[in-house]
């Protein structure tokens, strides 16, 4: 029994390093920005985002610096194991055959794979653990609300650039026309 939650215990930890590798490829190929997910803990400052790169912090306590992540405590006590695991363990006591995972009948243990697989997404799901997701979504609204303000800045700086090289350039021209007239006249 212990070897099967400790085999629990690997999958859950395996599933949830998936995730939050996935996160970043899936989050950088829909906005095309490079995403840093970083943890903080008390009150470590959060690394400042660059222009090229989106930095997303998880703040949490200090407490929790040095400690085993909180999904990972205690998963094979079986006091962690909750009523409706209980309940359906019970339920499904009778169950055999074909993805039944049981010993009995054929092709009994090949629903196993399966209910891990499920636990594992339902897990995921209802986790309290840190969602990079949700943060990465927030920190990209916040540098989109401030681009059409910082275009026209940009803008307006560009325009007063044109406007002073158009007048630097009619003045040269001016002075240019100014001087021709008067080389071309004979000297008196």
């Amino acid at each position: 029994m212990t070897r099967l939650l400790t085999t629990a215990a690997a999958l859950a930890a395996l599933s949830a390093g998936l995730t939050l590798a996935a996160a970043p490829a899936a989050a950088q190929d829909e906005g095309g920005d490079r995403v840093n997910q970083v943890i903080v803990y008390g009150d470590d400052p959060c690394p400042k985002s660059t222009d090229n790169e989106i930095t997303v912090c998880a703040r949490k306590p200090e407490e929790e610096r040095y400690r085993i992540p909180a999904p990972l405590r205690g998963i094979d006590r079986p006091e962690s194991q909750t009523w409706t695991d209980k309940v359906q363990a019970y339920e499904t006591v009778g169950a055999f055959g074909t993805m039944s995972c049981s010993p009995v009948g054929a092709s009994g243990a090949s629903g196993c794979e399966q209910q891990l697989i499920d636990k594992a997404y339902a897990s995921k799901k209802n986790g309290s653990d840190v969602k990079f997701s949700k943060l990465i979504e927030a920190e990209r609204e916040k540098r989109l609300s401030t681009i059409d303000q910082s275009a026209a800045q940009e803008q307006k700086a560009v325009e007063k650039e044109e406007d002073a090289y158009f007048a630097k350039k009619k003045a040269e021209e001016d002075a240019k026309a100014a001087a021709a007239p008067a080389e071309g006249t004979p000297p008196q």
